[in-house]
């Protein structure tokens, strides 16, 4: 895309066109408003600011916003009341190739000319200039009921820098308007955004460049660690809701007691291979890896086609947990965004992050 794309003016000018918001959206009627919002994106040649804006595009469905609330009255159009849907997100650092994967499980065909893709990819120029793409939750759902959540990079420099107030504290409150730096709002933003996808999602892609990366395992296990008292969707109440505002937080424990807690299913996928992955090892028996029957050379990685279809097909094949009872689409995103709420005012999350801010790991 990127290459037609600059090969001629004409041509350059063609994604701008379908990305822009229609001449007089406000008076379309629904249809067409909401086709513009599913599709809408931001153009990405737009001068880059450096203060975040506060409120998504106005063609933008994002669940989470760069300011860290939950929006779900663009995306509730598009969910209907059945009941056999699957949500699968994906959590990981940049470029590792987030939105390139939730592309192949849409379904998205990048051969057709004129087609953009559901989920933005980086760019040349994003690469270059080491800033991230997707920002908060990108939701999409495809025809087979595939709700895909696409998030912004954690351990990302470029969201750091953009979190960041010129006295070094943090432009995003984290927990429940406590004044933090911005290296531990940072931290934190990744173990909430994990917290939540480990609520919310059937399926978890944790996504790394290898398997000799830890960062994203040590993430997850801080996620199980401080998940605990975070009800899936189908089991938020108002019980709950009340006891999570009043009282010790282990009466909410209490509620989700009955019932074995919830933890979406864990895929670990590793994007890059290491310089040593491409010498073969002297301690196996090569000759039945290399060679086939025939005596003929036969290659030791998948191609990256190949690769992506064959993730595309386990996650797709996958039984992952379900939730403790039946609900909507329409239901789950409303309690989602409850379940974010209680994310953010989590006090196990909250004393964990006072225990980092006292061990002297992050400035005051």
């Amino acid at each position: 895309m990127n290459e037609m794309a600059g090969s001629s003016s004409s041509q350059s000018q063609a994604p701008k066109i379908l990305l822009a918001k229609p001449p007089g959206l406000a008076t379309a009627g629904p249809a067409v408003a909401a086709a513009a919002a599913q599709f809408g994106r931001e153009d990405e040649t737009a001068p880059h600011h450096h203060h975040r804006s506060r409120l998504p595009s106005i063609t933008s469905v994002n669940l989470l916003s760069d300011s860290w609330d939950f929006h779900n009255d663009r995306f509730l159009p598009f969910l209907t009341e059945n009941t056999d849907f699957t949500v699968v997100g994906i959590i990981g650092p940049p470029g590792v190739g987030k939105s390139t994967i939730l592309n192949e499980l849409y379904g998205f065909d990048g051969t057709s000319p004129g087609m953009l893709p559901p989920f933005t990819v980086q760019s040349e120029d994003n690469r270059a200039m080491a800033r991230h793409c997707t920002v908060g939750i990108e939701p999409r759902i495809s025809a087979e009921r595939l709700i895909l959540l696409d998030t912004q990079p954690v351990f990302s420099p470029s969201v750091l820098a953009e979190m960041m107030r010129p006295d070094g504290s943090s432009t995003i409150s984290v927990l429940s308007g406590e004044n933090l730096s911005t290296e531990l709002a940072h931290e934190l933003t990744a173990i909430q955004l994990g917290v939540l996808l480990a609520s919310i999602c059937h399926v978890l892609l944790v996504v790394s460049d290898g398997v000799y990366d830890d960062s994203m395992r040590h993430l997850m296990l801080t996620v199980d660690l401080l998940k605990h008292g975070i009800p899936d969707p189908s089991s938020l109440n108002s019980a709950y809701l009340q006891s999570s505002n009043v009282g010790p937080e282990k009466e909410n424990k209490d509620k989700v007691s009955e019932a074995e807690e919830y933890m979406a299913t864990p895929l670990f996928v590793h994007t890059k291979l290491q310089d040593e992955n491409f010498t073969p090892s002297p301690l196996i028996d090569q000759s039945s890896i290399i060679k086939d029957k025939a005596d003929s050379p036969k290659a030791q990685y998948k191609s990256y086609i190949s690769a992506l279809c064959k993730l595309r097909n386990q996650v797709l094949s996958m039984n992952g947990l379900s939730f403790a009872r039946t609900v909507s689409e329409r239901e789950w995103l409303k309690n989602s965004a409850k379940i974010w709420e209680l994310v953010k005012s989590s006090a196990i999350i909250a004393e964990y992050g006072q225990a980092l801010q006292s061990s002297g790991m992050f400035r005051r």
